[in-house]
C-alpha cells in the first residue's frame, strides 16, 4: 500500500481524535457512578439487617436446642440413677418375702428354746440349729430391732400396752411380746412392745 501524505489539518476534519471520545465517556461514566453508587449504598444495610434478622433465630433456636439437650441429658442421668437404685433394691430386698415367712419359725424356735427339757443334749442341738439359722439370715442382712430398755420410737415399735414400771423412765420400752427385725435397714416387722408411763 502507498502512503498518502495528508495534510493534517486535513485528518483532524475527517477523523476526530479518538481521545477526546473516550475522555468524554468517562467523564459521563464518572458523573453517572456516583449515583448508582448512593443508589447502592442506600440498598446494601437492607441486606445486613435481613442477615442479622435471620441470624436472631438461629440463635434463638441454638439455645432452645441447647436447652432441650441439658433437659434431656439430666432426665437421663436421674432415670439411670433411678434404675441402679431399682436394681440395688431388688438384690437387697429379693428374699423379704421368705425372711419374713421365716419370722414366725423364728419365734416358735425360741419359745421351744425357752421351755424346759429334760435331755440336755437335746436342748443344745436345738440352740445350735438356731444359732445357724440365725447365722445364715444375718448373712442375709436381717438384724433384730433393740427394744428393751430403749426409747419408744414409733418407727420400730409398735407398742400394744402400757404399764408402771419402776425399772423403767416414762416411754421406755420396759417388755418385749415379740421381737422385731429389720432386713438391710428396712423394717420388716416392728417389734411388739410394752412401754412405761
Amino acid at each position: 500500500m502507498e502512503k498518502t501524505n495528508i495534510p493534517e489539518e486535513e485528518r483532524k476534519e475527517t477523523c476526530p481524535e479518538p481521545q477526546a471520545d473516550a475522555a468524554a465517556e468517562a467523564e459521563a461514566e464518572a458523573q453517572e457512578a456516583p449515583e448508582e453508587e448512593d443508589v447502592n449504598a442506600g440498598a446494601e444495610p437492607e441486606p445486613e439487617e435481613e442477615e442479622e434478622s435471620s441470624k436472631e433465630p438461629e440463635s434463638a433456636e441454638d439455645e432452645a436446642m441447647a436447652a432441650k439437650y441439658m433437659r434431656l441429658m439430666a432426665d437421663f442421668q436421674n432415670f439411670k440413677r433411678r434404675t441402679e437404685k431399682e436394681k440395688s433394691d431388688i438384690y437387697s430386698f429379693a428374699n423379704e418375702k421368705i425372711i419374713t415367712e421365716l419370722l414366725t419359725v423364728l419365734d416358735n424356735f425360741e419359745r421351744a428354746l425357752e421351755s424346759d427339757c429334760e435331755s440336755e443334749g437335746y436342748a443344745e442341738g436345738m440352740k445350735l440349729i438356731f444359732k445357724q439359722l440365725m447365722d445364715v439370715l444375718t448373712k442375709a442382712g436381717l438384724e433384730e430391732i433393740p427394744a428393751l430398755g430403749e426409747d419408744f420410737d414409733p418407727r420400730y415399735h409398735n407398742a400394744v400396752m402400757t404399764e408402771d414400771n419402776d425399772e423403767y423412765e416414762s416411754g421406755k420400752v420396759s417388755g418385749v411380746m415379740q421381737k422385731g427385725y429389720m432386713l438391710n435397714n428396712k423394717v420388716i416387722r416392728p417389734s411388739m412392745v410394752k412401754v412405761t408411763n
